[in-house]
């Protein structure tokens, strides 16, 4: 069974205040987009094979495989139900460390195929319960659809926000953004706005109102950030800003535009566009 795992980006994000536990609540919008990994999980051929193997392609993953968000899934399912040996692949095109959920995609669909494959018969709320165990943001990748978040990200309501037949342009800098070290340089506060309520409006009403509480500490470590999101509104988007604590960007566009010239304004980044 092959499933195609996508990312998400961060429509507007605002962090709320800091909890008890050290983590913090935030509001944001999450979007789907078309952006996907490839995940493949099929039965294991041998009897006295392992309960499952994992190969990973065009990413090196930093750790042991039992650390990859897949494996975490696997085994979280493994602890309540029979499942069967499987072989995992996972080809990786959603960059890694861009605020872009790739690898909370992952896992969230690894547990919809393993459902499947299994005939366990888990509902979405059932599901959801296991992906809130395995990251922040991997529960919204179960139902899939626009959703504004709170509390860490793992309280979800449907959203009527839609960026449907706009132009979606993505580029991501060589640069690494510390999550940790994101929250630690910003300062929650309270919107003056619902962010909801922001996002449901005309897109073209979002610059000025919408923001990412991020951007501004990010920026003063990392100016060279700035300018992409800058170069983005030059080449005439809409709407731009960064997607969660970073370190993508995305634009939206009314118009069509020219992945090549896109590549060309951004030299040596990841750089991807797609009609929504």
């Amino acid at each position: 069974m092959i499933t195609f795992p996508n990312a998400k980006i961060n429509l507007g994000l605002d962090v709320v205040e800091k909890r008890p536990d050290g983590y913090h609540n935030l509001e944001t919008v999450f979007y789907p987009i078309p952006l996907c990994d490839i995940l493949e999980i099929t039965p294991a051929k041998e009897l006295d094979a392992p309960d499952y193997t994992f190969t990973m392609y065009n990413a090196v993953f930093e750790g042991s495989d039992d650390d990859n968000l897949v494996i975490k899934a696997y085994k979280a399912l493994a602890a309540d139900h029979k499942l069967p040996k499987v072989d995992i692949s996972l080809y990786k095109h959603i960059p890694t460390g861009a605020g872009l959920g790739g690898g909370s995609a992952d896992a969230a669909f690894a547990l919809k195929m393993l459902n499947e494959i299994a005939g366990l018969g888990l509902d979405s709320k059932e599901l959801c319960a296991y992906a809130s165990r395995i990251g922040a943001d991997c529960a919204f990748f179960i139902d899939n659809t626009p959703a504004y978040a709170t509390g860490i990200g793992n309280i979800l309501t449907p959203t009527a926000c839609s960026i449907e037949g706009y132009h979606l342009v993505l580029v991501k800098p060589d640069i690494h953004v510390s999550t940790k070290d994101a929250y630690a340089l910003v300062t929650p506060q309270k919107p003056e706005e619902s962010l909801t309520e922001i996002a449901e409006r005309p897109i073209e009403e979002w610059k000025g109102a919408m923001k990412n509480d991020f951007e501004k500490s990010i920026f003063a470590k990392h100016p060279a950030m700035e300018k992409i999101k800058e170069q983005l509104y030059a080449m005439g988007a809409v709407y731009a800003s960064m997607s969660g604590s970073g370190s993508s960007f995305f634009g939206i566009f009314n118009e069509e535009q020219d992945i090549e010239k896109i590549k060309t304004q951004f030299p040596g980044m990841f750089c991807w566009c797609n009609k929504m």
